[in-house]
């Protein structure tokens, strides 16, 4: 009885620490195939720039205060230039305004790659 005790004792830990050791090997074979494959997957880069709310005003300076200079709505395509805290210099490709908009308002969409 006690034999089989500790019998049992070392194959569930032999089952516990396999995983420990092949997990290098395995991880250091990933991540060359990660390495080499990550430069031309498209859910490596940045998305596009979009608005989460229903419309934004373009700033003529980064402040609520400022001049407004045209409105972004949803689906709107824009580049962001340059960022000064939470405020965004963009580009408004359809109309070709330039100005500020608020950091709350737009983010950048993430790409997501299931391997």
């Amino acid at each position: 009885m006690r034999t089989a005790r500790f019998t049992a004792s070392v194959a569930v830990l032999g089952a516990l620490t396999l995983p420990f050791i092949s997990a290098p090997s395995a991880m250091a074979a990933s991540s060359k195939v990660s390495a080499s494959a990550s430069a031309s997957r498209p859910c490596d880069r940045p998305g596009p720039w979009v608005i989460g709310t229903k419309a934004v005003t373009i700033r003529s300076k980064a402040t609520t205060k400022s001049t407004a200079r045209g409105v972004l709505y949803q689906g709107h395509k824009f580049t962001v230039d340059k960022t000064q805290g939470n405020w965004h210099y963009i580009t408004d490709k359809t109309t070709g305004v330039k100005g500020w908009v608020s950091g709350t308002y737009v983010y950048r969409e993430v790409y997501m790659c299931l391997d």
